[in-house]
């Protein structure tokens, strides 16, 4: 399946209406109309779950003081408008307390699989996404179109290392992904975070938090631990009863020996270190 096909018209159109006056984009086949709001469908695909409320405000104050300056996109079905660029400004609208918005309505054919790739596609591209969305974006083009990271990374204008670095956040556990998504931690910080056990994780994300770290003392503090961890699983060497009074021997035994296991070897010079050994014991 090859990814793009089938939205040149669309992303072409899109351009066309931002560039244009309303009257060339209207001879190009395509409208711009003011539409009600309660007429519009969201697209279903879209990959955006969080959308920041203070930046929302920000474009609803904007749009109520200078008007919309670029219009959504829409696609007539009929009994209604299926929205597929645009739901920032859609919300900012509601938000406001509009009835109507500004909207391009797209003489195109638009079936699910080119309206998610759309969705998709026009987030990333737009940089709409946090980082747990974008790498959701990702994953869902690889596994739809059956693509490597290379060939997602030639289509998005990404490099390789940011495709499977973002994808990888995916293996964080659910509380760290939160604390991300919300801004408490940064990518760099979740990053370094991937492949711990979920509640290290969550103890080193409240850690983070808490005493405000950078990313370079979540490494050194991971790697400390680390360190620790090993040292502690590693077997201790069984140390024999004779080793443990090694000290004693040495001091008390005026001949040559050696230590062995919980042995002790005795070599004597001559016969009279033997008799002084036996008055020893004696």
């Amino acid at each position: 399946m090859a990814l793009g096909r089938g939205l040149g018209a669309i992303l072409d159109e899109v351009g066309q209406a931002y560039e244009s006056e309303v009257g060339d984009v209207v001879d190009r086949g395509g409208q711009i109309r003011e539409i009600d709001l309660d007429e519009i469908t969201p697209n279903p695909y879209q990959p955006r779950k969080h959308f920041d409320q203070t930046a929302l405000q920000e474009l609803s104050e904007s749009i109520k003081q200078h008007g919309l300056l670029q219009p959504i996109v829409v696609v007539d079905k009929g009994d209604s408008y299926l929205l597929v660029a645009g739901e920032r400004r859609l919300r900012a609208h509601e938000l406001a307390g509009m009835e109507t918005i500004k909207a391009i309505i797209a003489d195109v054919d638009i079936d699910d699989l080119k309206l998610r790739e759309l969705a998709l596609i026009e987030n990333i591209q737009r940089e709409d996404l946090n980082a747990i969305e974008l790498a959701h974006s990702y994953d869902e083009l690889i596994k739809v179109y059956e693509i490597t990271h290379d060939k997602l990374a030639e289509f998005v204008n990404k490099s390789r290392s940011q495709i499977t670095n973002t994808l990888r956040l995916l293996s964080l556990s659910e509380y760290a992904q939160a604390k991300l998504v919300n801004g408490d931690i940064s990518q760099g910080h979740a990053k370094v975070l991937v492949g711990l056990e979920a509640s290290v994780q969550r103890r080193l994300v409240d850690t983070i938090i808490g005493q405000k770290l950078s990313v370079r003392e979540v490494e050194q503090l991971i790697k400390r631990s680390k360190g620790k961890e090993s040292l502690e699983s590693s077997p201790q060497k069984e140390v024999s009863f004779i080793q443990k009074h090694e000290a004693n021997f040495s001091g008390k035994l005026p001949f040559s020996f050696k230590l062995k296991s919980n042995t002790i070897e005795i070599k004597f010079k001559n016969e009279e270190e033997i008799e002084k050994f036996l008055s020893m014991i004696n």
